[in-house]
């Protein structure tokens, strides 16, 4: 049995190395901890699911252990999207849960998302759980909880198809990476009447096509090429465990999340004017005049699908949306984050236009870069950020904001840099008016990481 580590207790889940810091004595420990947690807050059952990597069927047997040592009645769902599992907790008699997934990280990961009584936990609240293990006395429960199963496919199919219409018939194509998604998209959108075609949607842990993660554009690439040589309108695509939405027009345009917030902005604004939509540091500025204009106000917040959620409660905005891919709607569903119920949405206002490609091109852009990393040592991104707030200077910039990172605002562009909660490095993002307007804001942020890292083998 490995010891336990506390590098595994990320800001927003669990998520280490099958063998190296994971393995099925921690996750028993996971599981015991959560389930004293879940009774502490009158729970009395727990709700699990894993995606399809190699290692999920023995951390989730062993989890599923942990949680029932505690008194805790389990209910395990098996191989499905995270959403599900956060689906399950708004409709079954219990508000926890935990997935089983490492996400969009490489095979040898994996980790755990948790929602304990209704909330996504982050932060302290999974650091308590750490504590929790390392002062644990040794006792068990007097009664050991139960276990069963449950298939919750057709409840959840069936909730989606009963609530979004399309206006018209469609082709997409769907590449899901060989992530969970796969075993449940194609389903989903033909029952709503699209006419599929289906890339790398067989469940595979080793991800033999191409890693699955839409937000870098090399995972893009074999959608971009079916959408050119097929007769299908829409590309769509998924992270490893279904909670995030990429999207690629006829003509092989990427549309980041932030511009597909704009479409989700502009339909739910109809039906609440006047409301909040919230957004993260990463995202267009383009975003907050458009949500403005059509009758919303914007709210920007930090970077993390746990904070956006809690932010989502606490303001009660009925839609949330990060530049990663993960969209939250309150309107007509729960508020978590589920990219194949995003998609079922995006697919209801597409299906309004002849032509969707033409009207997501439309929408504002200016030139951009997606995500860039700085590779660091482990914690070394957090004390660069601590530096660069205290000493870097930006000629020219119209504001700074600091809530997550430093976005430094320009009147034409901005540039990002904030440190990775999940992983050791520094993620920037940049966007201009023009080429020129890029490369100047870009070397502020070179000059600003230099001095304070002169070795920093930057990305641009």
């Amino acid at each position: 049995m490995l010891p336990l580590s506390k590098t595994i207790f990320k800001a927003y889940d669990i998520r280490g190395v099958i063998g190296a810091t994971l393995d099925a004595g921690v996750a028993w420990k996971i599981g015991r901890a959560f389930g004293q947690a879940a009774l502490a807050k009158g729970e009395a059952r727990v709700v699990i699911g894993r995606d399809g990597r190699l290692s999920g069927p023995e951390l989730t047997a062993a989890l599923a252990l942990g949680l029932q040592a505690s008194g805790i009645d389990v209910v395990d769902l098996g191989v499905v999207a995270t959403p599900m599992v956060y689906y399950a907790t708004n409709v079954l008699d219990t508000r926890s849960g935990i997935m089983v997934t490492g996400s969009h990280n490489p095979p040898d990961y994996n980790g755990f998302k948790m929602v304990l009584a209704g909330e996504a936990i982050h932060g302290a609240a999974i650091l308590a759980l750490h504590e929790a293990i390392v002062a644990h006395d040794g006792s068990s429960a007097p009664v050991v909880g139960g276990y069963a199963t449950h298939d919750i496919r057709a409840a959840y199919l069936q909730r989606i198809l009963g609530d979004v219409k399309l206006a018209r018939p469609i082709k997409i194509a769907v590449d899901c990476g060989n992530g969970v998604a796969g075993a449940f998209a194609g389903d989903l959108f033909r029952g709503m009447g699209c006419e599929v075609v289906e890339l790398f949607c067989e469940v595979d842990g080793t991800f033999p096509n191409h890693h699955p993660d839409p937000a870098h554009p090399e995972n893009l690439q074999d959608l971009i090429r079916c959408l050119r040589d097929t007769d299908a309108e829409i590309g769509i695509a998924f992270d490893g465990d279904g909670d995030r939405l990429g999207l690629v027009t006829k003509d092989g345009q990427i549309i980041y999340p932030d511009r597909q917030m704009m479409l989700f902005a502009a339909d739910v604004l109809t039906r609440h004017p006047g409301r909040q939509i919230l957004y993260d540091v990463k995202c267009t500025r383009h975003l907050a005049p458009w949500i403005a204009s059509h009758g919303g106000e914007p709210l920007m917040c930090q970077t993390g699908h746990s904070l956006v959620k809690a932010k989502l409660r606490e303001t009660g905005a009925p839609l949330g949306g990060e530049m990663s891919g993960h969209i939250f709607f309150k309107d007509r569903w729960y508020g978590f984050d589920d990219g194949m119920y995003a998609g079922a949405r995006l697919l209801e206002i597409l299906t309004r236009a002849d032509y969707p490609s033409a009207l997501l091109n439309a929408l504002p852009q200016s030139d951009s870069t997606p995500e860039l990393h700085l590779e660091l040592a482990e914690g070394e991104n957090a004390s660069l950020m601590e530096t660069l707030r205290r000493d870097a200077v930006f000629p020219g910039h119209e504001r700074i904001i600091t809530i997550d990172g430093l976005r430094v605002e320009y009147a034409d562009g901005f540039g990002l840099a904030r440190a990775s909660n999940t992983t050791p490095v520094i993620v920037m993002r940049f966007e201009a008016e023009t080429p020129a307007a890029l490369a100047r804001i870009q070397s502020q942020f070179k000059s600003v990481i230099l001095a304070a890292k002169p070795d920093a083998a930057l990305p641009f």
